[in-house]
């Protein structure tokens, strides 16, 4: 018999299997493949930042108080009957733009001044360091560029050329509200150029791009819409009052003082009530239903005397600081309603 060959002694289970089995997949990515690092959730959180940032010195709350000019004009245009859709459009872009760009360009210039180091509103973005002064400044440039454009079409079909002197001024005033070596809104003087430009120029301008002609009941409506835009820029300085002096800005709020400039601020909400009545009673129709002009004149003094208390409320409770911001909502709300609500009232007499 042959002799037979002795086994090879068999390997541990333990030592068969490690051998045999291969390593997950799972695990080879997880040992393969680094951490994921955090920094693209930084980024998306700092632009989201930035996003927010850019949206509050727009100040989208104060846009809609820019079409009131346009909304007012245009219904007294439309009481005219020479109401016209696109140049009402074309003003309100105009109006829009000339707002955020001077909105821009006093974060920017206040920015640079160190205006805005110490406020009771919100923080502006220059001085929050998260964008470059430079890119605020751009900005508001081509704000005031695409109000330039909007306004060459609208005088290019109404005809009336000469508005371009009057637009250069508009886009001047924006910038030299905070901007140049001696800025007039530092000056106390910020209220006239809003009433001029925001009151007057907006309201009377958009009436006249479409009827060629602005009736003196046309021009109470300027007035009264002019008003209340500087009712914001009073209850705003009001706001600041105890901080803008540090840094040289003597608005008109500081130079009277809280009592007087709260005293003028009611008569800024006040007034356009009694101007918007005129207005109602100089642009209906003659032979009309005096019926029907006595009830749109009670609710329209209704609905604007209400809100002119809203606005009026804290500034009467002496509030400070951050205090006014509600204010200042209530004053923008007031001067778009006007705007809107007496533009129909002039279309329903």
């Amino acid at each position: 018999m042959s002799e037979v060959a002795p086994r090879r002694p068999r390997r541990p289970l333990a030592m068969r299997r490690s051998v045999a089995q291969p390593v997950p997949e799972d695990l080879t990515k997880v040992v393969a493949e680094p951490e994921p690092s955090l920094e693209p959730e930084a980024k998306s959180a700092a632009s989201r930042l930035e996003a927010a940032k850019w949206a509050e010195v727009v100040r989208l709350r104060t846009l809609p108080a820019a079409l009131a000019p346009v909304l007012a004009g245009s219904g007294v245009a439309g009481a005219l009957g020479r109401f016209d859709a696109v140049a009402a459009l074309l003003a309100a872009l105009v109006a829009l733009a000339l707002q955020i760009g001077c909105n821009l360009a006093n974060d920017y210039s206040d920015g640079i001044r160190g205006t805005d180091d110490e406020r009771t509103g919100p923080a502006r973005l220059t001085a929050s360091g998260l964008v470059e002064p430079v890119k605020v400044k751009r900005a508001a440039f081509g704000c005031f560029g695409a109000g330039a454009l909007f306004g060459l079409i609208l005088v290019a079909l109404s005809g009336t050329w000469w508005l371009i002197a009057v637009g250069v001024a508009a886009v001047a005033a924006a910038w030299f509200y905070t901007g140049g070596a001696k800025p007039y809104g530092y000056l106390g003087l910020g209220e006239v150029f809003v009433f001029v430009f925001f009151g007057l120029v907006a309201t009377a301008g958009t009436t006249y791009t479409q009827a060629h002609a602005v009736p003196w009941w046309g021009w109470l409506t300027a007035v009264g819409v002019g008003l209340i835009a500087c009712s914001l820029l009073m209850v705003n300085n009001l706001r600041d009052i105890e901080t803008d002096p540090a840094h040289g800005k003597r608005t008109l709020a500081v130079r009277l003082g809280y009592e007087r400039a709260s005293r003028l601020y009611q008569v800024m909400l006040l007034a356009p009530l009694v101007l918007g009545l005129a207005t109602l009673w100089g642009g209906a129709e003659p032979g009309g239903s005096l019926g029907v002009l006595a009830a749109v004149s009670v609710v329209a003094i209704v609905l604007w005397g209400q809100l002119a208390l809203l606005a009026w409320r804290p500034v009467a409770a002496k509030a400070k600081g951050r205090e006014l911001i509600g204010a200042l909502k209530m004053a923008g709300i007031y001067e778009l309603v006007y705007g809107l609500s007496l533009g129909l009232a002039l279309l329903a007499v």
